[in-house]
């Protein structure tokens, strides 16, 4: 769709001005003019995501991305997605092309190699002659004309290049890189799950997620989320199926918070979350069902509770986390997350399941759950408050079986095997959802 004016690279800085010294034959709109609109768009948001200024998700669904035309949304959400998914082992096809393969490249000719490399090596559909050419003008977009050539040289030698695949006897750090994940990252993995399933998770988190196929009930009256978030929430519910009082203490986006509405129709219900914008962006998704009109919404952080009154007879306490159980639809995780972060989160999530406990009847129950693969968010964190003597574990093996019972989801089997110590680990590749971890308290 060439004949409109490109409603993002037409107002965003990511159109460069030359360098000093350079005089480019024609203007920037004339360069623009040679970048189909959807590749200018994915060019703008990899900048974007790259600078730390915006995740790829909320970009993607920008108003500047809906003035697109369907074709070139989807064309941009595919060109964003794989890039930020394949980002480790294109930066390691391109740097043994360089001159110089320890050279650091300006990040937006970066970026247009990642964009070229992508599309050659893993969207056949595109024919090669339009990745190149189109990644050699985003150069000249982002003022970088000097590097056009260099840019054209490194991808025709990517398009010549055999595909790679699986090597016999890979190590850790060639799967890691293959696969496109940090290598510190995937070490912990083959420490805590094997290798076999290590690369499993790598693999899932590669390719584009399925979602809806665990659960018997579905269509416009079912929240759409993700499998895994479906599943705690089911979890939830069925932990304590009488519960009159019910408070989902990090509720946004809401999605589970409509799941316990949903099975749950005596429950008064409390959603709260620490953030006002995201409180009231799923106050409105709330509003969008009848069966939500029981739920109250209020601003409160979990670890330090003050719009709360009364106890519970079920909480549900989906801590916020690293996210590492969702990287293939949120990619840019990878390469944001650092090893020491995991001790900062693990620290808050001890405090808001702590708090939330403090809110909990007796006999009550309580599921925390995150959507990480890292134990140190997860099994550690439980044992936090084990240790204290006055709650005790409930099976959750008991729960999935009558969940499997009731017809509520399908494969159940698959999902025995993911119990483990009494609680719910998941892990994306291995069972058929996105990595989660999930264990159901009981207060004496």
């Amino acid at each position: 769709m060439r004949g409109k004016e490109n409603p993002i690279a037409a107002k965003r800085a990511v159109v460069g001005k030359p360098r000093k010294g350079a005089s480019p034959k024609r203007s920037v709109q004339g360069i623009v003019a040679k970048v189909t609109p959807a590749r200018l768009a994915a060019f703008e948001i990899l900048n974007l995501v790259g600078e730390g200024k915006g995740h790829s998700d909320e970009l993607l669904h920008s108003t500047r991305v809906d003035a697109l035309s369907a074709e070139d949304r989807n064309l941009t959400t595919a060109l964003v997605m794989g890039v930020l998914r394949w980002q480790i082992a294109l930066d390691a096809r391109v740097r043994l092309l360089l001159q110089r393969p320890d050279q650091r490249l300006p990040e937006p000719v970066a970026i247009a190699l990642r964009i070229g490399a992508f599309q050659l090596l893993h969207m056949d559909r595109i024919p090669p002659h339009a990745a190149l050419s189109e990644s050699v003008e985003l150069c000249k977009v982002a003022g970088e004309p000097h590097a056009a050539g260099m840019v054209n040289a490194i991808l025709r030698k990517v398009a010549a290049a055999p595909r790679q695949g699986a090597r016999p006897h890979e190590s850790t750090a060639m799967f890691a890189e293959r696969l496109a994940h940090p290598l510190w990252m995937v070490e912990r993995w083959v420490k805590e799950y094997g290798r076999a399933s290590a690369v499993k998770i790598c693999e899932a988190d590669q390719r584009e997620p399925v979602q809806g196929a665990m659960f018997a009930e579905s269509g416009i009256d079912w929240p759409q989320m993700d499998d895994g978030s479906r599943l705690v929430a089911e979890i939830a519910a069925a932990a304590m199926p009488g519960a009159k009082r019910v408070w989902d203490c990090c509720a946004a986006p809401g999605g589970k918070t409509l799941v316990l509405a949903r099975r749950l129709a005596e429950a008064e219900i409390l959603a709260s979350d620490v953030s006002a914008k995201r409180l009231a962006q799923m106050e409105a998704r709330l509003r969008r069902y009848s069966y939500a009109e029981r739920v109250r919404v209020a601003i409160t952080d979990a670890s330090d509770t003050k719009n709360v009154e009364g106890t519970f007879d079920l909480i549900l306490c989906d801590a916020p986390c690293s996210g590492t159980g969702t990287l293939a639809e949120n990619p840019e995780i990878r390469h944001r997350l650092r090893l020491e972060e995991l001790s900062r989160q693990a620290e808050r999530q001890r405090a808001i399941l702590k708090g939330a406990l403090k809110w909990l009847a007796p006999g009550g129950r309580l599921v925390y759950s995150t959507c990480s693969l890292e134990p140190e968010e997860c099994e550690r964190v439980a044992e936090t408050v084990l240790r204290r003597g006055d709650v005790r574990v409930i099976p959750v093996d008991e729960i999935l079986r009558e969940l499997g019972e009731q017809g509520i989801f399908l494969g159940g089997e698959e999902l025995s095997l993911a119990v483990r110590e009494k609680a719910l680990r998941t892990l994306q590749g291995v069972h058929p959802c996105d990595g989660f971890y999930a264990i159901v308290l009981e207060r004496a």
